[in-house]
């Protein structure tokens, strides 16, 4: 009589991330990367750029908050004029979120 194993079913790990602008944590793909490289700081839709990288939200309320103090922090670089203008624009072309408090 053969006892027949059954193939283990392995769980995917998920990556969790932070969001700099409120704190939650979700898993990486549901964030937005942002990453600090030699030509300046950008948002990095694949998520692969070289470089140090912190993670935002969708949502505009995060990236005000981030843009504030945080992302700069989180990221360890001052941000030039540059950096901030090309973030603030990605943040305005953001859809307003509409404010739900519980």
């Amino acid at each position: 009589m053969d006892v027949v194993k059954k193939p283990v079913q392995r769980v995917k790990h998920i990556p969790q991330r932070t969001c700099v602008g409120c704190r939650e944590v979700l898993s990486k793909r549901q964030l937005l990367r942002i990453v600090r490289t030699a030509e300046g700081v950008r948002v990095d839709p694949t998520g692969k750029l070289a470089g140090r990288g912190a993670y935002l939200h969708d949502k505009r309320s995060c990236w005000v908050r981030g843009l504030k103090g945080a992302l700069a922090h989180a990221l360890k670089a001052e941000f030039t004029n540059e950096d901030r203008v090309r973030l603030e624009e990605f943040m305005n072309s953001l859809p307003l979120e509409a404010e739900t408090n519980g």
